[in-house]
């Protein structure tokens, strides 16, 4: 049986080759503290595997995430480099030859990763399936980036198969710290969690909400998941501490909602506030500094109808499709 501890490695992978790279960069201005920064988020990836099954103590992970945060908040420890790869004119010219061909490598892991989550649970072999249980999409998503990966070589066609790597640490470097932004949120989520932040929003939740009116309960569930995105910048991390709250209790207990369907519109909600924060740099704040734009929350602002359009939006699927009526 496959499970998505091999995805893991292979992400770990990645990130040491990168690493490997700004290391082996004697032009780097900051090649040992960034190299180590990269290596050490690739490391602890793969470590994690261990960690997991328990074979390891977790301490020693612990160590090395106070560690990638003390190189991560310092600007002085953490700065890009000036990577060897194809130039300006050269890329031009490509995106003119190929046009909108270069989007099919980028659309290719969505699709891949779809394919393999529908088809996971009729994939066996003696009567037992192929792929453990809830590991099937973090494998198609697997699949599909190397999948994407292979059609971009075959069908662009670089000058060195490097190019695609040196492109990656580029970009990498580029985007930073914030690279690794969702996966501390969504432990920060977690923490708070476990500090009975959940059930104290949903104390308060249940003497705001009308009890027995599901639309208010609905309401407070898909506005809560976005204003905590908003608060913390990746609905993952809201998504524990509004499902103890509201989610839960409240909704599938107190309605008997269909779990499926409340917590997938849910994570959606979420991603409306997702739209409409600052905090969520890695996608707000970073493609406005790339694109040099004048307003740096110009990505924010020409995105803000979009999220309250897809919020009310939400709100109503979950309402009609997610509870018996």
């Amino acid at each position: 049986m496959i499970n998505s501890e091999p995805v893991f490695w292979l992400i770990g992978l990645v990130f040491l080759v990168f690493g490997g790279l700004i290391l082996a960069d004697s032009t780097h201005p900051k090649r040992y503290t960034s190299g180590a920064f990269w290596s050490l988020i690739g490391a602890g990836f793969i470590y994690g595997t261990w960690v997991a099954a328990g074979s390891v103590p977790p301490w020693t992970l612990g160590i090395v995430v106070l560690v990638i945060v003390v190189l991560g908040s310092s600007p002085k420890l953490l700065t890009a480099g000036v990577v060897k790869t194809t130039t300006t004119e050269q890329r031009e010219t490509v995106a003119v030859k190929y046009g909108n061909k270069l989007f099919i490598p980028a659309l290719l892991i969505p699709i891949v990763t779809i394919i393999v989550t529908l088809a996971a649970p009729a994939i066996t072999i003696n009567g037992k399936p192929l792929m453990a249980t809830g590991s099937a999409t973090l494998i198609g998503l697997g699949l599909g980036a190397i999948v994407a990966v292979v059609v971009g070589l075959i069908l662009l066609r670089p000058v060195s198969p490097v190019v695609p790597v040196q492109e990656g640490r580029r970009l990498l470097e580029t985007i930073g710290w914030a690279a690794i932004l969702p996966q501390m949120l969504s432990v920060l989520g977690i923490l708070f969690t476990q500090a009975g932040v959940g059930s104290s929003v949903g104390t308060i939740m249940k003497a705001i909400v009308p009890p027995g009116v599901l639309i208010f309960a609905v309401i407070a569930y898909c506005v809560g998941m976005a204003l905590f995105t908003v608060l913390m910048g990746n609905a993952f991390a809201a998504f524990p501490i509004m499902t103890a709250a509201i989610g839960w209790p409240l909704l599938i207990e107190g309605f008997d909602g269909n779990p499926a369907v409340v917590f997938a519109i849910g994570m959606l909600a979420g991603f409306c506030g997702t739209l409409c924060t600052p905090m969520a740099a890695n996608f707000n704040i970073v493609p406005a500094a790339l694109l040099e734009m004048k307003n740096k929350y110009g990505v924010i602002t020409a995105q803000l109808p979009t999220a309250g359009i897809m919020l009310v939006a939400n709100i109503a699927i979950m309402f009609f499709f997610g509870f018996p009526h």
